[in-house]
């Protein structure tokens, strides 16, 4: 574990995530309006600005566009939760983290709500971003049982195939904690999405946030009884 918070992101960093977002915005706006399966790395390409050599500088595939899309951003929690500082709790290192990451969240709702259309129109992508989804959840807990002091000799911060011998491996060498409070952290921050967005007339999408691990932090104790009960 180190001290202090993660060095500032250069200009050479901000450049890379520009030209990563850029590339997801055009894929996810294209397959909404066309289809995922009838998208083309070509067109993705010029719709973002970039060479096709470029978008192979950032994904594998073509799918991969519209599965790894998180990969930087769990990388930076992951990052951020082994930097917070001494003393901090686990569950408030993981909050900050997370919170980091989503500051802008509101500025870039309809693209959630395009990407989460075209998952549920392919159902290979939405498989395979499942997948993606899970091997983040290991590699958050990994960081989190490192954080508490309780690291796995076969800590690797990186995906796996969640049906590979290797991440079965890591599974069992992980302790309860971490991987719960892994999993409940990526639950919170799915409900707390899913919660603000079919109420954004009336309440921003931080204070659903601080709500949502507030309870957390309290040990979810049931709401106070209603006037006259």
């Amino acid at each position: 574990m180190t001290d202090g918070n993660p060095a500032p992101t250069g200009l050479r960093e901000r450049k890379k995530q520009a030209t990563r977002a850029a590339l997801v915005t055009a894929a996810v706006r294209l397959a909404a309006e066309q289809g995922a399966e009838n998208v083309t790395v070509d067109a993705i390409s010029e719709a973002a600005g970039v060479s096709t050599r470029t978008f192979f500088n950032y994904f594998d595939s073509r799918d991969d566009v519209f599965v790894m899309i998180g990969a930087e951003s769990s990388a930076r929690v992951r990052r951020a939760v082994l930097t917070a500082p001494p003393g901090t709790a686990p569950l408030d290192a993981l909050r900050d983290a997370i919170a980091a990451e989503l500051a802008e969240i509101e500025q870039h709702q309809e693209l959630w709500r395009l990407h989460s259309e075209v998952l549920r129109r392919s159902p290979h992508l939405l498989a395979r971003s499942i997948g993606a989804h899970m091997a983040d959840e290991l590699a958050l807990a990994e960081t989190l049982a490192e954080r508490v002091g309780a690291g796995s000799p076969l800590f690797s911060g990186e995906r796996t195939d969640p049906a590979s011998p290797d991440d079965q491996r890591r599974r069992r060498a992980l302790g309860l904690y971490p991987r719960l409070l892994a999993a409940v952290g990526v639950t919170a921050v799915r409900v707390a999405v899913e919660h603000w967005c079919v109420r954004q007339d009336d309440t921003v999408f931080a204070d659903v946030f601080r709500e949502t691990f507030d309870h957390l932090a309290a040990g979810l104790p049931g709401p106070p009884p209603a006037d006259g009960d």
